[in-house]
């Protein structure tokens, strides 16, 4: 039915793990030649039967989509989306009217590997991470449009920078479903605030809403504060800093783009009592030269400073010096919230990181909360790499 790929003896163990990888080297044979992205069964040195998943040339062969033997049809993809939309439901996503946005699928999570689907409001994007899921996207989007009916009004690929191909092939983006309102761009609510989004220009799928909860947190910490959002793109904790009350905010990020539409958004929110300042700069030489005592709640939310494992360790250097810096400028008493979303980097790696850097300010710091993705970004548990947010709030005296 599907094209062989036969594993070496004894590298089906993982798979008996559940684990959605299989790695190049565990190859031994093919039966069959797959092309990149076509669907392929997994076989065990002795011939019986272990999955089905996208073949990919590279150091991830296989991605695996089911244990059992079936068809990857449109009844295949329906079911899979059906049951991480039951997921969403149960978590009570959509939220009408205080949330409107939040991601119908991730990836290894939702045991699609290389699919990722945010909801805004009446759109869906679409991001393939594999030739299999890009090749895909048509069922894929028939599916949605079966799940949602009336409700979804716009259905956009956004898999150009994402869709890896090795034998010619170019990803375009491009929409699925495309209503005659559609313009690329919608206001989404997030637990009562508002924010632009647009997918078209836009980082990622146009917001990054693993960041909800703890942007929800923040705001409980913001009231009285003078607010430092570091790498602030589209401004959301700004805004939630705001709306709970700060001082003052200040964004910064080197993108023009990114600091025109975190103000836009801060406007958006009718937020006027409290000064608002935006900065085109880079986030270390900013730290470098701001003054100390200035803040006394900042926000180190860089983008992924490790993209894969060879830059782990300076990776790891980056977030010491950032932290550092930050820990030499906030004012005593002051809350710091630090990120990394680099999945190369392990949470262990990620607080030493940042235990180092408290050791070079040598002042006293404690952790408040140690945080991760929302649950609408599930991991999978046979899949720990997916846990790729980690977070911590410090208290620094």
């Amino acid at each position: 039915m599907y094209p062989v790929i036969y594993l070496k003896k004894g590298r089906e163990e993982a798979l008996g793990r559940f684990h959605p990888w299989i790695f190049s080297g565990a190859v031994a044979s093919m039966e069959g030649a797959p092309r990149e992205g076509e669907t392929v069964e997994v076989r065990s040195a002795a011939g019986g039967f272990l999955a089905l998943g996208h073949w990919q040339p590279g150091s991830i062969a296989v991605r695996i989509l089911t244990f059992e033997p079936c068809r990857i049809d449109a009844g295949f993809w329906l079911g899979a989306l059906q049951k991480a939309f039951r997921v969403r439901q149960a978590l009570q996503l959509p939220c009408p009217p205080h949330t409107s946005a939040y991601r119908l699928v991730h990836g290894e999570g939702d045991f699609l590997p290389g699919l990722v689907i945010d909801i805004y409001g009446a759109a869906a994007v679409m991001q393939a991470h594999s030739a299999g899921m890009f090749l895909a996207r048509k069922e894929i989007a028939a599916a949605l449009q079966e799940i949602y009916g009336g409700a979804l009004q716009c259905i956009y690929n956004k898999s150009a920078a994402t869709a890896p191909f090795k034998a010619g092939m170019e990803a375009q983006d491009e929409y699925l479903l495309k209503s005659t309102e559609t313009s690329g761009e919608e206001i989404i609510m997030e637990n009562g605030r508002r924010f632009i989004v647009n997918w078209e220009a836009g980082q990622k799928t146009g917001f990054f809403l693993d960041q909800r909860d703890n942007r929800q947190l923040l705001a409980q910490y913001a009231k009285g504060r003078n607010v430092l959002n570091l790498f602030c793109y589209t401004g959301g904790f700004s805004v939630y800093a705001l709306c709970g009350g700060a001082a003052a905010g200040h964004n910064v990020c080197r993108s023009p783009a990114a600091v025109d539409l975190a103000f836009r958004n801060i406007q958006l929110n009718d937020i006027a009592a409290a000064p608002h300042q935006p900065f085109v700069a880079d986030a270390f030489e900013f730290l470098r030269r701001s003054s100390g005592n200035d803040y006394d709640l900042m926000i180190l939310d860089p983008p992924a400073f490790a993209k894969h494992a060879g830059a782990r360790k300076n990776a790891l250097q980056a977030y010491k010096r950032l932290n550092a810096a930050a820990f030499s400028k906030i004012a005593p008493g002051g809350i710091v919230f630090t990120f990394s979303c680099s999945q190369a980097v392990g949470k262990i790696d990620f607080r030493n990181a940042v235990f180092s850097a408290a050791a070079i300010s040598k002042r006293r710091i404690r952790i408040l909360h140690q945080l991760t993705q929302p649950a609408d970004h599930p991991v999978n548990i046979y899949h720990p790499e997916g846990e790729y947010l980690k977070g911590l709030v410090l208290l620094v005296e």
